[in-house]
């Protein structure tokens, strides 16, 4: 997991809590609901009362009367209300227990969620993420214990809730079998490429995964990527386009509930503006610099790689191919081929453009 969410340039978080190492935050918090009147605990079980929580439903937008055929909405003769949900399960033979006020047991599903928000963000967080499989009950629930727990709302500013990614008319699930892994997808495509993809669709939408939408993203990955790596032309006059402009459309657009849609298609309205500076022979030195500015905030890396692979090889490359350019200049046309000829042979593409020769290592 740590080496795929690297390839694709995810930054990893501060804390990597696990569930088992949080059961004395999760018995702090199960116990404070209890003495509030907010739980209840019952033959070694303890559940939340629903019903003190008069905004229930708010997140999901439901009416708790609507709830009685919610999903994983268990019936138990010794609830209150068939809404209440668990915080704490008496031990099962064979199941992993842990010491409690109310007998050994587990934490329930919902609970370990809260505990460690509490512990290592504090009592409100900013931003909660999440699949919109999970915004009832799971969420709904973290919702309720956590507000009656601390007495402060909104527990979560902002909720973002992304759509299921799909293969043909089915989610993708390990279960179902039809699963393309990241690591699969990297063996393929650019982790541009698959960023773009992913965020050339609005997040709450659900997405379909077809050979053909990653191939697209990806030649436009490389559009980018030309882009941002082009040269500038030396000594010449600055591409006349309001950068300052674009850049308050991007903000305003990651402000619109994080359109990125709109955000990358700014990325590629910059993109035409600096091919049409360099076609012009003008200095679009401010324009890349933006392009890789807004970019970077999208994650985009604007390399492949296997140009990072090639970093320490990149400064021979360079020479061979200004002495490239030294023969070709002198009309030494068949040694310049037998140089160009030579990376080929090492899977190093050359591009002969207006601004200079760019390489890159071949796929």
């Amino acid at each position: 997991y740590d080496e795929d969410m690297a390839a694709l340039n995810v930054r990893p978080p501060h804390f990597y809590p696990r569930a088992m190492g949080e059961i004395d935050k999760m018995l702090e918090v199960v116990g404070t609901l209890v003495d509030k009147g907010f739980a209840y605990a019952i033959g070694g079980d303890v559940y939340f009362r629903v019903k003190k929580m008069p905004d229930y439903g708010k997140l999901s937008r439901r009416d708790p009367e609507q709830m009685m055929s919610g999903t994983r909405i268990e019936a138990s003769d010794q609830k209150e209300d068939v809404l209440d949900f668990v915080l704490w399960k008496a031990a099962k033979p064979g199941e992993p227990s842990w010491d409690s006020p109310w007998g050994k047991g587990r934490p329930g599903w919902h609970i370990e969620c809260t505990a460690m928000s509490m512990k290592y963000l504090g009592e409100q967080i900013d931003i909660h993420g999440g699949g919109q499989d999970v915004v009832f009950p799971h969420h709904e629930n973290e919702i309720a214990q956590s507000e009656s727990y601390s007495g402060k709302k909104p527990f979560v500013r902002y909720w973002m809730h992304n759509g299921l990614l799909r293969l043909g008319e089915e989610k993708m699930s390990k279960s179902l079998g039809n699963l393309i892994t990241v690591r699969d997808a990297l063996k393929k495509y650019t982790p541009d490429g698959l960023r773009i993809f992913f965020l050339s669709s609005y997040y709450r939408s659900p997405l379909t995964y077809t050979e053909e939408a990653i191939q697209a993203a990806e030649k436009g990955a490389e559009r980018l990527r030309q882009a941002a790596n082009g040269k500038n032309a030396e000594n010449a006059k600055a591409a006349d386009f309001d950068v300052d402009a674009l850049r308050k459309k991007f903000i305003d657009s990651m402000d619109d509930d994080f359109n990125t849609a709109s955000a990358i298609a700014l990325l590629f309205d910059l993109t035409r503006e600096i091919n049409k500076a360099d076609d012009a022979g003008l200095d679009a030195t401010r324009l890349r610099t933006t392009l890789k500015e807004l970019g970077g905030v999208l994650g985009l890396t604007f390399t492949r790689p296997e140009e990072t692979e090639a970093t320490d090889a990149a400064p021979f490359i360079d020479l061979l191919i200004r002495v490239r350019a030294e023969l070709r200049q002198a009309k030494q046309f068949q040694i310049a081929d037998t140089v160009r000829n030579g990376l080929t042979a090492l899977d190093i593409m050359l591009e002969d453009t207006p601004q200079g020769t760019t390489w890159k290592k071949k796929r």
